[in-house]
């Protein structure tokens, strides 16, 4: 068994290391190290303005900067958040707001969380921090028993919709079971909450200041692996982006592909690839906000299309792709041509050296396809 084993790793870091030089041949697209995708840049709004190349952490940190200048009650705070972060989202913030507005908290996510909750409660706008969404767990009783509630529970007398909750996600090509985890869809089953995870920069930024600002508490989870991989032309003033409201962001006829985060940008090779090698259509449909999800604009692609796969990082099993196909199921039943196909992580904890046969990644979702397509 030992022999078998090792012989498995040698396999799957030849493996990793193929999936990454073929990822690297003939493209300009930004990359990093066991990237499973090419990150293509957006064109952003005109109506937004001037702009300047930001990555996915510096279109974080332009708006939380934005926030506070606007809003002399909000704070920021979380483990080593003072110095700039792991990741480097508040650097320069501390300088610029103070102490009093930026700082550092003790290492306990329940804590945080609670303070933020304390914070919001009086009027004021918390910025909590979560080092990495991994961690979020200690701090679920809080988000579910208590920032989720406090509105129902006191009547709407009292809220805390000043919270938001920003925690790094997913996969990031080397962070292995303790750093590469999905959690959106625990937080899905929190009345209450808002749930969101943006796809790049410009996308980042919006919806950022409009979580800040939104009364409701929300939390932001953020793919670390487009950190620092993905760059665009990002719009430099204030700007927002609406909540709960999907794009689709590549119109097509056959299929319709649905994800959100990292997984959006497998999903645009992915239609790319079945439209050379198979002659099918497909619509990529980014889902945005998890809680609540659009569900008018999901229902009326698949409407058109007759077909759907839905692929997410988090393990199939009770993911959040199984309510968007339940909701398909129900409302788009007499317009299906096919059952909804889910391409998706295994029913494992996330592994390390054997990271590139748990990722649904391009050629996975390209059988997902086929399977659709020939039914």
């Amino acid at each position: 068994m030992a022999t078998k084993m090792g012989l498995f790793r040698i396999a799957a870091n030849q493996l990793a290391c193929l999936l990454k030089q073929t990822s690297l041949r003939g493209t300009t697209a930004s990359s990093t190290r066991c990237m499973h995708f090419n990150y293509v840049p957006e064109t952003p709004s005109q109506d937004h303005g001037e702009t300047a190349r930001m990555n996915f952490f510096q279109s974080i940190t332009s708006a939380m900067d934005i926030a506070m200048a606007s809003d002399p009650s909000a704070v920021l705070f979380g483990e080593d958040v003072a110095f700039g972060g792991v990741f480097r989202c508040s650097v320069g913030l501390k300088d610029k707001y103070g102490a009093e507005r930026v700082f550092n908290s003790p290492l306990s996510e329940q804590g945080i969380v609670a303070f933020g909750i304390g914070i919001a409660l009086t009027g004021s706008t918390a910025i909590a921090e979560i080092q990495f969404a991994d961690y979020i767990f200690p701090a679920f009783d809080q988000l579910r028993s208590e920032a989720a509630m406090y509105r129902y529970r006191s009547g709407d007398l009292y809220d805390c919709g000043k919270l938001t909750v920003r925690a790094p996600c997913s996969a990031v090509g080397h962070g292995a079971l303790y750093h590469s985890q999905s959690v959106e869809s625990f937080f899905a089953h929190c009345s209450g909450l808002k749930v969101v995870m943006p796809r790049g920069p410009i996308q980042a930024k919006g919806l950022l200041l409009a979580c800040i600002r939104d009364n409701n508490p929300c939390i932001f989870l953020e793919p670390k692996v487009l950190y620092r991989s993905a760059i665009e032309e990002v719009p430099v003033g204030d700007y927002e982006l609406p909540l709960s409201q999907a794009d689709v962001i590549v119109e097509g006829t056959d299929v319709t592909l649905i994800g959100w985060g990292t997984q959006v940008h497998v999903l645009r090779e992915t239609a790319a690839l079945a439209q050379q090698k198979l002659n099918v259509s497909c619509e990529v449909i980014d889902l945005v906000s998890i809680l609540p999800w659009d569900v008018e604009t999901v229902t009326k692609s698949v409407e058109k299309t007759g077909r759907v796969m839905i692929s997410h990082e988090a393990p199939i099993t009770m993911g959040f792709g199984a309510e968007v196909a339940a909701t398909i199921q129900r409302e788009c039943f007499l317009s299906l041509e096919a059952p909804v196909e889910r391409v998706c992580g295994h029913d494992t904890p996330f592994p390390h050296v054997f990271e590139a046969f748990y990722m649904p990644d391009k050629w996975r979702c390209l059988e997902g396809i086929k399977k659709v397509v020939s039914y």
